[in-house]
């Protein structure tokens, strides 16, 4: 066991790294939330007293803290409306870059970055390439709207559940001050369409399947041994 948690953790490290250095001065970047982004955000930080200048905008608390903790300066969505790139994670990838993220709970601000930014890098290791998406899709939803959005969700054909906090009683609270939702899905034919279908009901905030972004996405796969980096030309020849 320790032998393949040391070899996930080099995986996410590799690619973490790999982004980061992806990254060229003066740019102003989205910062994602997940161990492989914070792999990112420990190599920028040695670039930065390297001299590198860049700014970066995070998609969580947990992000931000990480960032400031490694002198990463920080700025809003606001200040910087268009970003030059944006890293993050993944939970599953499928072979046309369609991905189910957000299993951290920051999903929406995830999107919001990522469709901010003119690139978006993907850090992953190999274990979330998947052939086809699968299992719980995260969503944010309304806490005053949540018995009604789940009852529409199961008519999409999956088993929701509210997801419930480790460390403390209750639901999780997003950033954002909403529930989220783990919707378990057998298998998912069309993300696309399933995305729209989840966005169209009411008190539903913002859904963890990312299937159109595919155009701008660069995926850094890593491995124990190497990184390996796919972009759209891989999935549109």
């Amino acid at each position: 066991m320790a032998g393949t948690t040391n070899a996930v953790a080099a995986a996410k490290r590799a690619a973490g790294y790999q982004a980061a250095e992806m990254v060229e001065d003066g740019t102003v970047i989205g910062l994602g939330t997940g161990s492989t982004v914070f792999y990112a955000i420990e190599c920028l930080s040695g670039r930065i007293r390297d001299g590198l200048s860049v700014a970066g905008v995070p998609t969580s608390y947990q992000t931000a803290m990480r960032a400031r903790e490694y002198g990463v300066p920080l700025t809003t969505l606001d200040d910087n409306p268009v970003l030059d790139l944006a890293i993050d994670g993944a939970d599953q990838v499928d072979p046309q870059f369609r991905m189910i993220k957000g299993r951290g709970a920051a999903l929406t601000r995830e999107k919001c970055v990522a469709s901010a930014a003119f690139r978006f890098v993907v850090v992953i290791d190999e274990a979330k390439m998947v052939p086809r998406l699968s299992g719980a899709v995260p969503v944010e939803i309304l806490p005053f709207a949540t018995r009604t959005a789940m009852a529409q969700l199961r008519g999409l054909g999956c088993r929701p559940f509210i997801r419930e906090a480790v460390k403390k009683d209750g639901p999780v609270i997003t950033d954002n001050g909403n529930f989220i939702v783990d919707c378990q899905f057998e298998d998912i034919v069309n993300p696309a369409d399933l995305e729209t279908a989840i966005a169209a009901i009411p008190g539903v905030i913002e859904s963890g399947l990312f299937s159109r972004f595919a155009g701008n996405t660069t995926v850094v796969v890593g491995s124990e041994k190497k990184c390996t980096v796919l972009t759209s030309a891989d999935v549109f020849p």
